[in-house]
């Protein structure tokens, strides 16, 4: 989750939302990535498309059953589709993003035995994570 924060860290400085995402496999990190909506003036460029589309392409594979993604801030329902189809086996997030994460609801709807569906895990570097956005939008309304 430490790369992912350093990954968010980016996205901060380039003025687009602090999020990072890193999507590892057999324990070795395949991608990383920050959002770049801001920078690409592009509204999917979030942190986790960019990193599922780097290690489709790194993997030649859209399925993507033996990864685990990590992810600073809770995925939103654009990112959760992309996540389920390509069946990402695990997610870690820092925050909930009670604004537009989607995961929680998506998890209460899915069956638990559906094998399409990523195991999820929250809470890893919350404070860090936290203090990142805070800072991110209390600048953004000076």
């Amino acid at each position: 989750m430490k790369l992912a924060i350093k990954e968010a860290k980016k996205a901060f400085k380039t003025g687009d939302v602090p999020v990072g995402a890193i999507i590892v496999k057999n324990n070795k990190v395949i991608a990383k990535a920050h959002n770049m909506k801001e920078k690409k003036k592009n509204a999917i460029k979030h942190a986790e498309i960019i990193a599922i589309e780097k290690v489709c392409k790194k993997l030649k594979n859209w399925h993507l059953n033996e990864c685990e993604l990590y992810v600073t801030l809770e995925p939103c329902m654009m990112c959760c589709g992309a996540i389920i189809q390509s069946r990402i086996k695990k997610i870690y997030y820092s925050i909930e993003s009670t604004k537009f994460g989607y995961i929680e609801s998506l998890d209460k709807i899915f069956e638990k035995n559906n094998n399409h569906f990523p195991e999820i895990e929250k809470g890893l570097c919350a404070e860090e994570s936290r203090k990142i956005l805070k800072e991110f939008f209390e600048l953004k309304r000076d």
